[in-house]
This record gives structure tokens, sequence and C-alpha cells, in this order.
């Protein structure tokens, strides 16, 4: 048995923690489906043999899918948030995660199909809104409260003002 991290962030399924696994490891860098461990016995949401918990990493971050059950649903007090590097990075995770049956959201945030939380995060986004100049921070900030996906060229045209 391999050792555990130390940390590992545990997310809750209703059943479907495998689904949810393999679709991170097939959008993400750096991301994978480590084990697949199932239930010993019957437990409240499944029997014997069924999909318990899910070892899996996304882009590093050790995860632990649980399938717990319909008792608790994701909701946006957690979300993974990716600092994308340009357009075509931005526009491939938001489109995999919303094309994959999620859902859009405001200011770079869209939930994937199971209802977990993401924010598809330009690094230009992060620099204009952090800008030292407030102007140029303002107008970028104000540019992303009007997008659902980020638009990189739309933020450097407000930073430019």
């Amino acid at each position: 048995m391999v050792k555990p991290a130390k940390n590992t962030i545990c997310l809750w399924y209703n059943g479907d923690a495998e689904e949810a696994a393999r679709f991170y490891a097939r959008t993400f860098p750096d991301s994978s489906v480590t084990a697949v461990h199932r239930a010993p016995g019957d437990f409240p949401s499944g029997k014997k043999g069924d999909v318990l918990t899910v070892e899996f990493t996304v882009m590093g971050i050790p995860c632990l899918g649980l399938n717990g059950g319909p008792a608790f649903a994701h909701d946006e007090a957690f979300s993974f948030q990716v600092a994308t590097d340009d357009q075509a990075e931005t526009d491939r995770y938001w489109n995999a995660i919303v094309g994959n049956g999620g859902k859009v959201s405001d200011c770079g945030w869209c939930k994937d199909k199971w209802g977990l939380s993401w924010q598809i995060t330009p690094v230009a986004l992060i620099r204009a809104i952090t800008d030292p100049d407030p102007g140029v921070a303002k107008r970028a900030f104000d540019a992303m409260m009007q997008m659902q996906k980020i638009d990189i060229a739309a933020i450097e045209a407000a930073r430019r003002g």
C-alpha cells in the first residue's frame, strides 16, 4: 500500500465518484485515477462491491471521491481555481466542463455535471485586478463582472483603458 498524503481533499458524490475522477484525469494535466476501492459490505447508499471511494489527483492535488449518497451536494463554498496561461487554455477547460453537462456561471466560474465549482482564471485576469494602479484594477474588475467565461482580450483592453 502506498503511504497516503497527509492532506487530501475529500469530495462527496452520489454514486458517480469514479466517473467524475476519470473525467478530471482526462481533462487536466498532472491528473490521474490512482485507485478504486469497493465496499466490503452494504452501506446506507450502496451495496457490497459498489465503488465506495476513488483516489485521484487533479492537477497534482490529491483527492478522494466518496460515494456517500444524496445527503450532501457540492456548492460554491468549495471550488477548484485553475490558473490558465492564455485564451486557448481558458477555452479548453471551460468548454470541457460546461460541454460535459456542466453549467455556466459568472466571473469565470462554472460547475461540472456533478455540481463541483470551478474557477477558470487566466493569469492575465489576476494580474489585471491586482494591478497597483487602482484605476487599472477597477476597469479590469468591472469588465470581469460582466463576463461568464473570461475573455482575456477584453480584460487587457479594459486594463489599457
